[in-house]
């Protein structure tokens, strides 16, 4: 084509399209904001406070309203169309009253004014912002009813109205089923009670994808409705912490047919799952926190795109299928805290795309080694989270342990586990976290851990390690803030001068046999959290700055000196403080308020404690835990404990406190357990201790108290589990109110002058029939109690007598039941209820006045361990029931009234024999023997061949007629003479007056005694 030709219609158009949209660009670069829109903006910002001047760029100066700050124009137009004004920090934001002069934005299609501080209700006006498409007023200050006018706002497709702090409310939600666009529903934490027609108004919206209705009091206005129709367009549900109890109101949501992520945790479901047939498409489902009691059910394994499953905290007591292979697409598997049993199937090992495998606080068993013994590629490669900690595994890791690529977390705490670590555990450089505690390793803490360089985290404490611990064993270390390595035979050997590579946070090296304290620990001086230095032998005085620890535990140490006092700290943060079994002294030191838990037992503290209890620093302390056992402390308990309004658990015994207990005790509201045995307190127990209702454990015992139990201790201490007030001067009654105590499974009231009977009603101690285990309680190695009030374990002890000798329990004194009610002045039967109590294990009713028979049912108690009945005034023969008590291996049953065979086991033939004397029995493992019908044997029974049964007839036909004649020669000779019949007769009345008189005055000193005891 020449130069002076005409273009072709091609290059023309490409001409004309150019040239149309350089126009439309120029034009839209050159429209500004509407002024109308302009100063409905600024008449918006006028009425607010700005205290952070989230909207400092809105001023006249800037002439183009679309360049402020979270305001939006159309580029065609110039119309603002969108408005986000929310707040990104919890206490920035807008302050005051929204203002109606947003109204002029006609054309605003999104509203989002989240986290601020609007005052007053959603306001009306909202409804007529025609234009809508996306509001968002979540948790922006608003309270009170929510207009029904949202509802006029037709093109709406997103409505966020959730509240944290829960101040809106709806009286119904019909004005809802205007909004047919609506696609995307949150209401989270708005009070929905009042709206009986949630589900029937939620089904009219034919285009909702996503539902959010977390914590809306929905449990007793959703219906149960099983045959809702157009349910298609649901994929997203939210309804968690509702309060729902059962499936059958949420039936509904199983028939949706779309449904692909479901949320129904934290609510209140029992019972089984229920079936699915059409919602297979789900990718995820979170029933966590519930108290599902039913097994994993089968049509879980069929929904193949299941990417996330939580059931955390229920009782679900299935096993884990093989059918888990189907799951291919599942990348979370989270079942912390059930109870499921059975081995772990191998096919988990082999889900391509699992990357979180969360089986913690179960009952698994099965050899670790066999289901990751054989992990496949993919497996090893897609996983980062495996958490199986608080199981019943056994078996070994094994070498592809060490194959993961982006691992960060190996958790296999409190199992059984054993063999030694793998070397090749410092391939897995993706490591943060490696829990190994409280297993059965064995061997060397492997040097391949210190090339981990980005672990953050290493637990082996509680194991069997041995070896030497060198520098080598924290070469790349770097990011190490948590180092917990107590309880097995390491050694610490590093350079005097050597400076860790890391900034420790926890440092646990109880038990290394360290002698000092290692200098490097300075270096960690402005880090450290918590240090324990427990059980290594360290003697000297501790350094200063560790009193500024907010954990500290040097027990068990041959620490000595005085202890500063601990008002001083860092900043507000809680602290603990554990401080036993060394050789500080000097009196008590005063405390901050921040001092959480204090144990300062076994050492040789003296004076007082009330410049301690009394202390006028603080108003009020924050002490939840307060040992001070087994020192040297004198004078009285203060009456200043309303100044410890926190406290749990106060431990005083063994000391030589005196005086009574003061009334103020009755104001610890949160008391758990009161420990002050041994000790030289007298007068009564007080009945303010009745006010603290949440005891759990009371121990008096080796003091000098008198009086009568409280009554209403049964009814007003309703937790109580031991109640110990042996060796005391208490007398009384023991009274049926005591029988309240469904809990109790320790009851010691030995060696005290109680009189009366048993109560019958003993047999309402279901803590004695309930069988439980260590598995049943969430215990490190010494807790036991479980505190609500305070959410926190405490570590707990007890001295219990049983098997004729003391002992104290601590690791299982959640096992040990015990009745110990000895030496006392009680009388009457056995109750035979005390055999209903199928779980006890020690039972001591020696030295008092019990008469009537052995119950029989002795023989149901299975678990009984230990049994003295001895000093009594039982008779009978001895039950065959106690034949087979196959746990019976402390027996006492002597001096007694009882008669017979002692029954023929194993178990009582190996019993010493000293347990069955002062009674008239026979048998093994007495030397007496008996016959057959458990009689001496006699000549008469003697037998001899031929002619024995006529002898035995000639002998007694003899000895009747030698009777006969000598009684006819005595009454011939009465007859006869006279002077031999008089005084016959008169030796007779004489032998009856004697007879008479002294069974009169042994019946009336009987009576008389009856009397006083009854009364």
């Amino acid at each position: 084509m020449t130069s002076d030709s005409n273009p072709t219609p091609a290059a023309l158009f490409f001409l004309f399209i150019f040239t149309l949209t350089s126009f439309k660009l120029s034009c839209c670069n050159s429209i500004l904001c509407h002024e109308t829109e302009k100063d409905a903006l600024i008449s918006f910002k006028q009425s607010l406070e700005d205290p952070f001047n989230l909207l400092s760029s809105w001023n006249n100066s800037e002439v183009d309203c679309c360049k402020w700050e979270g305001v939006f124009c159309n580029n065609l137009t110039g119309h603002v169309d969108e408005l986000r004004l929310r707040s990104y920090h919890p206490f920035s934001g807008l302050i005051g009253k929204m203002n109606p002069s947003l109204l002029k934005l006609k054309h605003l299609r999104y509203l989002d004014l989240s986290r601020n501080k609007f005052e007053g209700k959603i306001p009306s006006f909202v409804g007529s912002l025609e234009s809508l498409e996306y509001l968002d007023l979540s948790d922006a200050g608003f309270h009170g009813t929510i207009p029904h006018s949202i509802g006029n706002l037709s093109s709406l497709r997103t409505l966020r109205l959730q509240d944290n702090y829960v101040k809106l409310d709806v009286d119904t939600l019909e004005w809802l089923s205007s909004v047919s666009r609506l696609e995307c529903f949150f209401m989270s934490h708005v009070n929905l009670s009042k709206a009986a027609n949630v589900v029937q108004v939620i089904h009219k919206l034919p285009s909702l994808v996503e539902l959010r209705l977390k914590s809306c009091l929905l449990d007793s206005v959703v219906p149960a409705l099983n045959h809702i129709t157009n349910v298609s367009s649901i994929a997203i549900l939210h309804l968690s912490n509702q309060g729902f109890r059962s499936f059958d109101a949420l039936r509904w949501i199983f028939q949706l047919r779309n449904l692909i992520f479901l949320d129904l945790s934290y609510n209140s479901l029992e019972g089984p799952i229920p079936s699915v047939s059409n919602t297979t498409k789900l990718r995820h489902i979170d029933l966590s926190f519930n108290k599902l009691n039913s097994i994993i059910p089968d049509w879980l394994y069929s929904c193949k795109d299941l990417e996330f499953v939580s059931f955390r905290y229920n009782y679900l007591q299935s096993t884990i299928s093989s059918a888990i292979a189907n799951l291919s697409s599942l990348n979370t598997l989270d079942l912390y805290k059930n109870e499921i049993s059975g081995k772990i199937p191998t096919e988990i090992a082999r889900l391509c795309k699992m990357q979180t495998l969360d089986l913690t606080r179960n009952k698994l068993q099965g050899q670790l080694s066999h289901t990751f013994g054989n992990m496949s590629d993919c497996f090893l490669e897609a996983l980062e989270s495996l958490r199986l900690s608080m199981n019943q595994l056994s078996g070994h890791m094994t070498d592809q342990f060490g194959e993961f690529k982006n691992l960060q977390t190996i958790d296999l705490g409190r199992n059984s586990v054993s063999g030694t670590i793998p070397i090749n555990l410092g391939k897995l450089s993706s490591l943060r976290d490696l829990r190994l505690e409280f297993n059965k390793f064995t061997g060397n803490l492997p040097e391949s851990v210190g090339q981990l360089s980005n672990l953050e985290m290493l637990y082996v404490n509680g194991n069997m390690l041995r070896g030497i611990v060198t520098e080598t064993h924290f070469a790349n270390l770097t990011k190490l803030s948590h180092f917990s390595a107590s309880g097995n035979h390491l050694t610490l050997k590093v350079n005097p001068n050597w400076l860790p590579p890391f900034k420790l946070k926890i440092i646990k090296l109880g038990s290394w046999n360290l002698s000092v304290i290692p200098s490097w620990l300075e270096t960690q001086k402005k880090s450290i959290m918590k240090l324990d230095l427990s059980d290594n032998g360290i003697s000297g005085v501790v350094p200063i700055w560790f009193w500024d620890i907010p954990y500290l535990n040097l027990s068990h140490n041959q620490f000595h000196g005085e202890i500063p006092d601990l008002t001083t700290g860092t900043g507000d943060d809680w602290r603990s403080m554990y401080l036993s079994s060394n050789k500080f002294n000097g009196s008590l030191p005063r405390v901050a308020h921040t001092i959480s838990e204090l144990d300062l037992s076994n050492n040789s503290f003296s004076e007082g404690i009330s410049h301690f209890l009394c202390d006028t620093t603080n108003e009020t302390y924050g002490l939840v835990i307060l040992r001070l056992a087994r020192n040297k402390l004198t004078g009285e308990l203060p009456d200043c404990w309303m100044r410890w309004p926190s406290l749990t658990v106060i431990n005083i015994g063994n000391n030589y406190i005196s005086g009574s207990i003061p009334n103020s005790t009755g104001l610890l509201a949160d008391l758990l357990s009161l420990d002050l045995y041994n000790n030289k307190l007298s007068g009564q127990i007080p009945f303010s201790i009745l006010n603290c209702t949440n005891l759990m454990k009371i121990d008096l015992s080796d003091n000098e108290f008198g009086g009568y139990l409280p009554t209403g201790i049964g009814t007003s201490i309703v937790n109580l589990r031991i109640l110990i007030l042996s060796s005391n001067k208490l007398n009384g009654k023991i009274s049926s109110d005591i029988c309240h105590l469904n809990s109790l499974q320790i009851l010691d009231l030995s060696d005290n002058n109680f009189y009366g009977i048993i109560p019958g009603c003993v047999y309402n101690f279901t803590g004695m029939v309930t069988r439980r285990s260590l598995a049943d309680y969430d215990t490190e190695k010494e807790c036991y109690f479980y505190s609500p009030y305070v959410f926190q374990f405490f570590a707990e002890s007890a001295y219990v007598s049983t098997k004729g000798n003391e002992y104290k329990y601590d690791t299982i004194l959640s096992l040990v039941t015990n009745i110990n009610l000895s030496n006392n002045e009680l009388y009457g039967d056995i109750p035979e209820g005390l055999t209903w109590l199928v779980e006890l294990g020690s039972l001591n009713l020696s030295g008092n006045h019990l008469t009537g028979l052995i119950p029989e049912g002795i023989g149901e108690m299975k678990q009984l361990e230990s049994l003295d009945l001895s000093r009594n005034f039982l008779y009978g023969e001895i039950p065959t029931g106690l034949a087979v008590l196959s746990s019976l291996n402390y027996l006492n049953l002597s001096y007694n009234n009882l008669t017979g065979r002692i029954p023929q086991s194993t178990q009582l033939m190996g019993m010493n024999a000293s347990s069955f004397i002062g009674n008239e029995l026979c048998g093994l493992p007495l030397t007496s023997n008996c016959s057959d019908d458990d009689e001496v044997p006699g000549p008469m029974h003697k037998e001899e061949d031929g002619g024995g049964e006529s002898e035995v007839d000639w002998f007694y036909l003899f000895l009747s007629l030698g009777y006969a004649v000598g009684l006819s020669f005595v009454c011939a000779t009465l007859i006869i003479k006279k002077s031999w019949r008089e005084a016959y007769f008169e030796f007779l009345e004489d032998m009856w007056d004697k007879v008479y008189v002294y069974v009169c005055v042994k019946w009336t000193k009987l009576v008389a005694r009856w009397g006083r005891r009854n009364s």
